[in-house]
């Protein structure tokens, strides 16, 4: 019976984590509480807001009558978060550093310090569901959070809850003013995962050496301005490129050994759009069969794209071959594949 069963749920003192301890305790679980902190360093002009974040999860727990706790995971999420997303960016991709959060910190090491402390699942306020150990999309398809957890394993799904699975997130602030809960109007957190607020370009700037300048080369060959540090461009990028002439231009590509960045003035450029998809480092929650059902995402309520065959290039590498062009396929993104509403794997973009 559910009532036997208990639930650490991650509260990190929003809104969608709150309604879904909030849910658990009302479905007859024994829930506890947990805070993961794994930042807390302060950045020039950008507070770290975890002690807020603390308090209002500790309140939503007092609220509800539920044990709350803190796992410290700083040291473990600089090394395989941070580091990670660090090392990413200086070999000239662009990481997602949710996607690897969620891989090895809340899945992993979170899942791991909960079960052993007696839990029977662990939950979280994503957008998504989990059935069987295996991984299907939320009703809400505008918030579905799939595209982060494909890197999850099996095992993790079958310990895991999804309690806003069947909710839309109008839904879910409707449920906060229900339950009363202090976290009901607070807004939702922007920036990097845990981090806060700061942009990823003052976050580099903290960490990384002074970047060189170099040059930006439309695709005439024509040095059309000068970048800051090519490692702060991303394939597709249009914004912040402070290049003059009228027609708006975006990145095409970067060379880290010449520290050039590549743009065009032509959206229509062959250089910006691509049939196929090269992938590395793949993770399947269930093998992909090609079919004419089989689509794929590149990035964040980005299009669902027809896939209409995958080669297996070697071990780790697959290419996925696509009904139509896509824009800006961007290195060190994942592509995520699904078939019908269940998300199967995908891999990182090479």
């Amino acid at each position: 019976m559910a009532a036997k069963k208990t639930v650490y749920v991650g509260l990190s003192g929003g809104v969608d984590s709150s309604v879904s301890a909030a849910l658990l305790k009302e479905q007859g679980y024994n829930v506890v509480g947990v805070y993961m902190k794994n930042w807390s360093k302060d950045l020039p002009g950008y507070p770290c807001p975890w002690k807020d974040d603390y308090q209002d999860a500790k309140r939503v727990a007092v609220q509800l009558g539920i044990e709350f706790k803190m796992f410290d995971f700083e040291k473990e999420y600089f090394t395989s978060v941070v580091q990670y997303m660090l090392d990413g960016f200086e070999a000239g991709i662009t990481p997602n550093p949710d996607i690897m959060c969620n891989q090895e910190v809340k899945f992993k090491l979170y899942l791991k310090a909960a079960l052993q402390q007696g839990a029977d699942y662990v939950a979280t306020g994503h957008y998504a569901n989990s059935r069987d150990g295996h991984l299907f999309a939320a009703t809400d398809t505008n918030k579905d959070q799939t595209y982060f957890l494909y890197r999850m394993t099996n095992d993790a799904l079958t310990k895991t809850l999804f309690p806003l699975a069947g909710y839309t997130k109008p839904q879910v602030r409707e449920l906060a003013k229900k339950f009363k809960l202090v976290t009901a109007t607070k807004k939702e957190s922007m920036g990097i995962c845990f981090v806060g607020k700061v942009g990823i370009k003052e976050f580099l700037q903290q960490f990384l050496p002074p970047q060189k300048p170099g040059a930006i080369v439309d695709q005439n060959g024509v040095t059309v301005g000068q970048h800051d540090g090519a490692i702060y461009y991303t394939i597709g990028q249009r914004h912040g490129l402070n290049v003059g002439g009228g027609l708006p231009y975006y990145v095409t590509s970067k060379d880290m050994a010449k520290n050039e960045v590549y743009v065009t003035s032509d959206i229509q450029d062959e250089k910006l759009w691509s049939s196929t998809i090269t992938i590395t480092s793949p993770h399947w929650l269930r093998q992909p069969v090609p079919t004419k059902e089989l689509v794929v995402r590149t990035r964040h309520r980005g299009p669902l794209t027809e896939v209409t065959g995958i080669e297996k290039v070697k071990n780790n590498c697959y290419t996925l071959h696509l009904s139509e062009p896509l824009r800006a396929l961007t290195p060190g993104q994942s592509a995520v594949l699904y078939h019908k509403n269940e998300c199967i794997g995908g891999g990182i973009i090479c």
